[in-house]
């Protein structure tokens, strides 16, 4: 029986792909894709979900959901992803349309008609943490929710305390660790180092000849040059691909933690900080086994540090082929 999925995205470059992983994951039903301001305002995201979804032949319902985070001044990712988030190539206009429902209110009645479902999140928070505010009890039907953000054990790719999703809106971030929520943290450091795909990667991917792989290559042009300008590594960074490929298959992810994880939201040098209690300094017996605690386990995270390249690569090669 097939798992499945509910995906949370602000369709840019990388959604793209991670997109593409999970519609063709033979053992995964996509049963909603909701989209929210975050890397391009909420319009242009879900155009990108449409043309995304189409492109791998499938008929996933996508619903727009918010077009600003909670309380802060949206901030879009444009100058990394291109204008229309996936390189300014000129895709041509979706055939199909969004649903008419808010994706706030598909996220509710999906997870409601879908005990255990995995809920993967690519993108600012806002959405879910907007749903959660509306029907609390829904964190208690989630199975797994793999959240792309953070920075847990390094400087950020926004500021040096913080990465883009978590950044962009601190306070959502915030609602769904606070939710109790099952939250698996796949931060941003994660797509870094050997897990970029490299000139040699990206010419095994083009030798595949077809339009999914070209794609995937293509509309991350732009994002390529930024990753360059900003870290000095040449090369493609796939975070939100490398949160679908741990969601997909969590074994990828091979030093996982529980610990105490908070959201800053107060200081502006630190604001969007996932922080992180990785060596209990702060004697917290939240981070004690779950056998040991007497506290609630609210504010608790499945931590990944570390994974294995080599498959995740093969996954993303194996989605494109």
């Amino acid at each position: 029986m097939p798992r499945t999925f509910l995906i949370d995205t602000d369709t840019a470059s990388d959604d793209a792909v991670a997109l593409i992983m999970a519609l063709r994951a033979p053992d995964v039903r996509v049963a909603a894709i909701t989209t929210v301001a975050g890397n391009v305002p909420a319009q242009q995201s879900t155009r990108n979900a449409l043309y995304t979804v189409e492109l791998c032949g499938a008929t996933v319902p996508v619903y727009m959901g918010a077009e600003k985070p909670l309380l802060r001044t949206y901030q879009n990712a444009t100058w990394f992803h291109g204008r229309d988030g996936l390189g300014d190539q000129g895709y041509p206009p979706p055939r199909r349309s969004a649903e008419k429902l808010h994706a706030v209110d598909a996220i509710i009645e999906t997870i409601e008609a879908n005990p255990g479902i995995v809920i993967v999140t690519l993108a600012p928070l806002t959405n879910l943490a907007l749903a959660l505010a509306k029907r609390p009890a829904i964190a208690a039907k989630v199975g797994r929710c793999v959240v792309m953000g953070g920075a847990p054990c390094c400087e950020g790719n926004v500021t040096p305390a913080a990465e883009y999703n978590i950044w962009v809106d601190p306070e959502a971030a915030r609602v769904v660790i606070l939710s109790g929520m099952p939250v698996e943290l796949v931060g941003w450091h994660l797509s870094r180092g050997d897990a970029v795909v490299r000139e040699d990667d990206i010419a095994r991917i083009l030798g595949f000849n077809n339009d999914l792989a070209r794609f995937a290559i293509e509309c991350n042009s732009h994002a390529r040059k930024a990753y360059k300008v900003q870290t000095g590594e040449d090369g493609i960074s796939l975070p939100d691909p490398v949160a679908m490929c741990i969601a997909l298959d969590p074994s990828v992810g091979t030093d996982w933690s529980d610990r105490y994880l908070e959201v800053e939201t107060q200081s502006e040098l630190t604001r969007g900080m996932t922080v992180v209690d990785r060596l209990n300094v702060a004697a917290d017996d939240r981070n004690l086994p779950v056998w040991t605690q007497v506290v609630q386990k609210s504010k608790k995270a499945k931590v990944c540090w570390t994974i294995d390249n080599q498959r995740w690569k093969e996954a993303l090669f194996s989605a494109l082929r």
